[in-house]
């Protein structure tokens, strides 16, 4: 079982990741750790060398419970949703595990949900972590 995790290094993106280990301890599978970033020169190096770390060291801590962990850093331009599902799709993802953090209606409008666009355009199934 292929279970895609998006990560950003929030709190709600860590509890996606615990449960995908749980998922993959269960179904003898493989993490595929990702972190989705728009990109751009206006975008500070900085940013991307610190999403590089934490996925290094979340992808360790992973490997030191004997499961297998591949991570991305993915920079297309695209936005994050249209981004994850983009990757499911091209790695035959089994499952894709997303943290939600509350928001009003009004703030899911005016900045948009990547967890809407997920789960509304996925090819397989959406599990959703608060």
């Amino acid at each position: 079982m292929k279970i895609l995790v998006a990560y950003d290094g929030s709190n709600a993106s860590k509890e996606a990741l615990r449960l995908a280990v749980d998922h993959t301890k269960a179904f003898q599978g493989q993490i595929y750790l990702v972190h989705s970033m728009v990109g751009g020169p206006e975008v500070p190096r900085k940013d991307f060398e610190q999403a590089e770390r934490d996925l290094a060291y979340q992808r360790s801590l992973v490997k030191e419970q004997g499961l297998r962990c591949e991570s991305l850093l993915s920079v297309r331009g695209l936005e994050a949703g249209e981004d994850l599902v983009k990757l499911a799709a091209e790695n035959e993802i089994d499952e894709i595990i997303i943290g939600i953090r509350r928001r009003s209606k009004v703030g899911k409008i005016l900045f948009g949900s990547t967890a809407q666009y997920v789960i509304l355009n996925a090819p397989c199934p959406v599990v959703t972590v608060k």
